[in-house]
Formats: C-alpha cells, structure tokens, sequence
C-alpha cells in the first residue's frame, strides 16, 4: 500500500482531519466546534477510510488554543505509538498561508493574523513561493496593523484589524488539515510539541507559568 499520511489540526476554534495516500487526498473532515474539540476529534478520525490509519500523523502544533493544540497533539502521540508511525508537527500560521498563496504568483505578500487571546493577534508574514519572513508574534491589533504596512492581512483575527480600520484587504480563515502538504516538508517536520506563541494562561503558585 502506498505511505498514508493522517494530518490533523486542532489548534484554532477549526477541528479537521484529512488522510493522503502517496500525496493524494483520500477524505477530510472539517467542523469550527469552538472549544470542542476532544469531543469531536477521535470521532472525525475514525470517519475516514480504515479508521484514518497512517504511517505518518501531521499535527498542528500551534500558535492557537492552549487546550486545542493540547489534544491535537496527546491524539497524535497516541495513535501514533498504537500503530507505530512517526509524527510530526507544523505551524498553524503557516498551514492558512500556504491555502492562500498555492498558486500565487512569485513575490506575492500576505500577513496571517490569528486570534490570540488576551486582547493580541498572532501575526507572522508570508511570501509565494511558499516561505516565512518572519517568525510568529503576539501583538496588539493597532501594533499588528501597523506592521502589516498596507500588505493584505488573513486569518481568524482580521477582525480586529477591520474594527480599526475598515479599508483593509482582509480575509478570515482558519487551518484546516487538508492543507498540511501545501507545506514545503521542512515546514511539516517541526517537533509534536506545543508551541504557543506567548506565556500560558494558568500560573502556578508564586506567579510561576503552567506548563
């Protein structure tokens, strides 16, 4: 049988789940279930063709929900130990812009700006052919308009920007596992570990931030 490969994406209020075969999309599942996703996920999976089993699991690792990327990446670490395949991890940010500029012509910028908590946006840049120009940060929304610079901006957390200033190219949009191998592979060959993009909302006793 041709290598399968099982991506799932739990970071943001989305819940999806897509199964490749040698490169090609066999099924996907895509509900936004808010903060459901634990509920939804291991169902969804075992939705697609032979219970979604795979050689490799892709798991977005985040920026995004504290306890989404959590349970998108206890899933894969699970599954992937039951059917002894490797997993590995990608960015939430880059998987909504490699959606958007899969065929984009060269040179082609956009902003991907996500919700983050706390009153801030997460906001990394992008440019086609597929590549980051910058790492992923935590802003404010007037901080993230202004470092869009007059670019197009896209992702959960535009809103924010338009309730500044109306006039701005904006498109909402959030991951979705069908998209993982837009990804050049370096960029889905991050390790299954979680990462936030700003300090956890729990704190331990004495102010200590919670794992």
């Amino acid at each position: 049988m041709p290598p399968r490969i099982l991506s799932i994406d739990t970071a943001t209020a989305a819940c999806s789940v897509a199964l490749f075969e040698d490169g090609r999309l066999i099924d996907a599942r895509h509900a936004v279930v808010g903060r459901g996703h634990a509920e939804r996920l291991v169902p969804m999976i075992a939705e697609l063709p032979d219970g979604g089993r795979a050689d490799h699991i892709l798991v977005d690792v985040g920026p995004g929900s504290f306890t989404g990327i959590r349970v998108g990446i206890a899933a894969a670490r699970g599954l992937a130990l039951g059917w002894g395949a490797i997993v590995s991890g990608y960015g939430a940010l880059a998987v909504v812009a490699a959606a958007a500029l899969d065929g984009a012509a060269d040179g082609d910028m956009l902003t991907v700006v996500a919700e983050g908590g706390h009153g801030e946006v997460f906001v990394q840049a992008f440019a086609a052919p597929f590549a980051a120009l910058d790492t992923p940060r935590s802003l404010t929304p007037a901080d993230a308009l202004a470092a869009l610079g007059g670019g197009r901006a896209i992702g959960s957390g535009t809103r924010w920007l338009t309730a500044i200033d109306p006039a701005i190219a904006t498109v909402e949009a959030l991951p979705d596992a069908r998209h993982a191998l837009l990804l050049p592979a370096g960029d889905r060959a991050l390790p299954a570990t979680p990462f936030y993009g700003r300090a956890p909302d729990a704190k331990l006793p004495g102010g200590v931030a919670a794992a």
